[in-house]
Parts: structure tokens; C-alpha cells; sequence
């Protein structure tokens, strides 16, 4: 796979990279069962097909994700290996409730524990989760500047190499930068999720700001395999299951979407889910895509979307078939 240059840092990165939100397994936002059996294969194909780098966190499964990607990676020789990038900012008690804390003293905490869970001496990327909780009531422990000055001090002490920040407004942004660099910015996006394009896309690409959208495929829904009969019997544990985009009315528009976005893949021998991926991609402030694999055969399934691009004609017809407001 051809690389690309992550912001301003050293790290050329594949255009997609190994996501590792559903291998956490169950908890409060999590996918529903897993096997690591699956995760560790889909990991090892991810790598084995070009891509160099995963991203993970603590909060996916509550230290399970990360401790399923050092297995994966245990056995894979050390010029091999992808860079692994992780979050803080999200903690657990013995209640497994998931918190909000941005103060120094707890991220300290965190990066020792994410360090033992994925058995490496430094981080490649240690990114900010979220700069504020929206579902916890009281206020969150420290501030986005705190928190900054912590990854800062942790990046000279040489525990991470670079650090980032994920889901952050222009305003967070400003925050930080007038702190210390920000190699990357992890938000949501996809063809149906735009909300980055008009302010913080330009923001980072006029201040050398990497970008790793996540939910390229909006969790699964533009891949190609989900139907309506699918999402009827979601596991009970699957976050996705209150998402609106999988109730009415917008899943039948959804999916009425997926259906050209196969046949946009079809002549080039693409999956909907690459085409979606792709889509993504063509913006030029998006350095790449996250793309979340639970086995070998999806991630077979969307490899091919590092290297695709879609034409103009492809990309009118498109826009012409997404759901209006």
C-alpha cells in the first residue's frame, strides 16, 4: 500500500488502517460477543495485506482491545510490526462504569497501563479519546489544557512519540495548539456524517494536522453485508442497536444508498464498503481511514479502498443519492 505522511511528524502511514473498536468486545458501547480467536486473525491479515498501523483504546472493552492486539502482535517480527496508536481519557472502576477524567495524574496512570497491556516500550500515537464526556453528570477531573501539558510531558519523557487528539472542535484545537503541536485529529466521518467538512477539515489542513476518520463505513451500515433482516437481530450488547441511522426511516434510505455504492464498485470489482471508504478519502485533509475488521474475510472485504479512486462522474452520482435532510 502507498503511505502517507501523518501531519507533521515522521510517520507515513497506510491510507487505511486496522480499527480496533469491535475486538473489545462487550461493554456499554461495544459491538456484542467476540471471539479473539477471529480478532487475532483479522489483526494478522490486516498487517499481512499492507497495512501498517492499528488503532486501539483502553475504553474498547476495558483494557480487552489492547490486550488482544499485543497477542496478535507477539509473534510478528519487530521490522513487521505496525505502529500501534492508543487514547486516554476514558477510565473504569471495579463497577466497569466508563468516566471522563482529563486530569494529569490519571493519564499518567493511564499510559503506564496501556504500556503494560500492549507489552511495548513507547506508543506511536497517544491520542486524547474525547475532551469532554457528554453522558457524565458531573464535571469532568482537570481540563483539555491539563490534559495537554500531561501527553506534552509524556512525549518528552519518550513513553509516546507523537500524541493527538480525537473528537475535538476548532476551539479544542486552538486550545492545544497554543500548548504544543498536534500530530493528528481522529474524528467521525463518512458520506453520511459531513459535520467536520465546513470548519475543522480546513482548520487542519491549513495548521499541518494529520486526520484518521473514523466510522468510514458509519459502523458497518455502507459495507455491503448489513440488511434490514441483519439489524433486526443485532446482539442485545451492540451499541448500534439505538443508532438512528439503523432505524427508521433513515435505514431504508441507508440502504437504499448501498445499493449504488455497489454498483459505483461493481466495474472495478469494489465492495460497497470500499467505495464508502474511498469517498472518504478523496478530501484532501484526510490523511486516512480507520477501517474495524471482527475477521480475515472483511478485512479482505475493504482492503482494496487504500488504493481506489472514485472519478468525478462517480462521486456526482453519489452525492445524487444521498438522503436529503
Amino acid at each position: 500500500m502507498q503511505t502517507r505522511q501523518l501531519g507533521r511528524t515522521d510517520l507515513h502511514i497506510t491510507a487505511i488502517g486496522f480499527g480496533a473498536w469491535a475486538i473489545g468486545g462487550e461493554w456499554r458501547f461495544g459491538w456484542g460477543p467476540q471471539d479473539d480467536a477471529d480478532s487475532i486473525a483479522a489483526i494478522r491479515q490486516a498487517v499481512a495485506r499492507g497495512m501498517n498501523w492499528i488503532d486501539t483504546a483502553p475504553a474498547y472493552g476495558l483494557g480487552h482491545s489492547e490486550q488482544v492486539v499485543a497477542r496478535a502482535l507477539a509473534d510478528i517480527p519487530t521490522a513487521e510490526r505496525p505502529y500501534v496508536f492508543t487514547k486516554c481519557t476514558l477510565v473504569w472502576g471495579d463497577d466497569r462504569v466508563v468516566r471522563h477524567d482529563v486530569s494529569g495524574p490519571s493519564i499518567r496512570r493511564e499510559v503506564e497501563d496501556s504500556l503494560r497491556r500492549l507489552q511495548v516500550e513507547t506508543i506511536d500515537l497517544y491520542q486524547m479519546h474525547w475532551p469532554r464526556w457528554a453522558s457524565q453528570a458531573e464535571p469532568s477531573p482537570g481540563s483539555v489544557a491539563e490534559a495537554w501539558e500531561t501527553l506534552a510531558d509524556l512525549q518528552r519523557q519518550g513513553k509516546v512519540r507523537h500524541i493527538g487528539v480525537s473528537n475535538f472542535t476548532v476551539d479544542d484545537l486552538k486550545t492545544a495548539q497554543a500548548i504544543a503541536p498536534i500530530a493528528s485529529l481522529q474524528p467521525p466521518y463518512s458520506m453520511l456524517r459531513r459535520a467536520i467538512e465546513p470548519e475543522i477539515l480546513p482548520y487542519c489542513a491549513e495548521h499541518g494536522i494529520g486526520v484518521l476518520v473514523y466510522s468510514p463505513m458509519l459502523s458497518g451500515l455502507l459495507t455491503g453485508a448489513m440488511t434490514r433482516e441483519r439489524v433486526a437481530t443485532l446482539p442485545a450488547g451492540d451499541w448500534r442497536r439505538n443508532n438512528k441511522e439503523y432505524q427508521e426511516p433513515q435505514l431504508s434510505a441507508n440502504l437504499a444508498l448501498v445499493e449504488v455504492l455497489k454498483a459505483v464498485g461493481a466495474p472495478h470489482g469494489k465492495s460497497a464498503g470500499e467505495v464508502a471508504i474511498a469517498w472518504t478519502l478523496r478530501h484532501p485533509a484526510v490523511t486516512a481511514a480507520i477501517v474495524g475488521g471482527r475477521s480475515a474475510a472483511q478485512v479482505d472485504g475493504v482492503v482494496g479502498a487504500a488504493d481506489f479512486r472514485l472519478s468525478e462522474a462517480e462521486l456526482a452520482r453519489i452525492d445524487e443519492a444521498l438522503p436529503r435532510a
